[in-house]
């Protein structure tokens, strides 16, 4: 029954394997099993992994790493966040998680708008705004981010190879706020 769980897995997977409360108590006891969080296990001998991101993966299944988090992964900004960025629909509730996340919650009709997957464990995928993504939302949000994460962002994504700025307007007309405040920029460092 051990083998047949995934590295990491919830309380609720585990029950419904036919795991008992007392067996999964003993596993951790015994050092076999690693509770990541409320619900959240994983295997102690499993490769090392983003233990943060796995538990956020498990217990919010539809988030996605967003802003400085997303654009630090997509190597388009230097900051490291004190916490998580994660974003979730604005209908859905946060879960209670152990890990240091900063919140967002946008709207369902935009949310889906540039969201990639990346697997954080064997099986395991979170939520990743594309790279268009993270910059119109640095943008939309320069108020509570900054302007200055806007413009790095935006200036290192157009010295790589590929980044076409019709690209980036294309997803900006899903938020239409954004259009004025991206083309200024686009016109300033083009």
């Amino acid at each position: 029954m051990f083998a047949a769980l995934p590295n990491a897995f919830t309380y609720s997977l585990a029950h419904a394997r036919g795991m008992s409360d007392r067996r999964l108590k003993g596993y951790v006891e015994d050092g076999l099993l690693e509770r990541l969080g409320h619900g959240v296990y994983r295997k102690a001998d499993a490769p090392p992994a983003d233990l943060d991101r796995i538990e956020i993966a498990l217990r919010a299944p539809e988030a996605a790493l967003c802003l400085t988090s997303a654009l630090s992964v997509h190597d388009l900004t230097d900051a490291i966040p004190a916490a998580i960025d994660i974003a979730l629909p604005r209908s859905r509730r946060p879960p209670r998680v152990s890990a240091p996340v900063r919140w967002h919650r946008f709207h369902e009709d935009t949310f889906l708008v540039g969201r990639e997957t990346i697997e954080v464990d064997d099986g395991v995928a979170l939520g990743l705004y594309s790279a268009e993504r993270c910059i119109l939302d640095a943008f939309r949000l320069g108020h509570r981010e900054g302007q200055q994460l806007a413009a790095e962002a935006l200036r290192r994504w157009l010295k790589r190879r590929g980044a076409a700025p019709a690209t980036l307007l294309a997803m900006a007309r899903h938020f239409p706020r954004v259009e004025p405040s991206l083309l200024q920029a686009l016109r300033f460092l083009t």
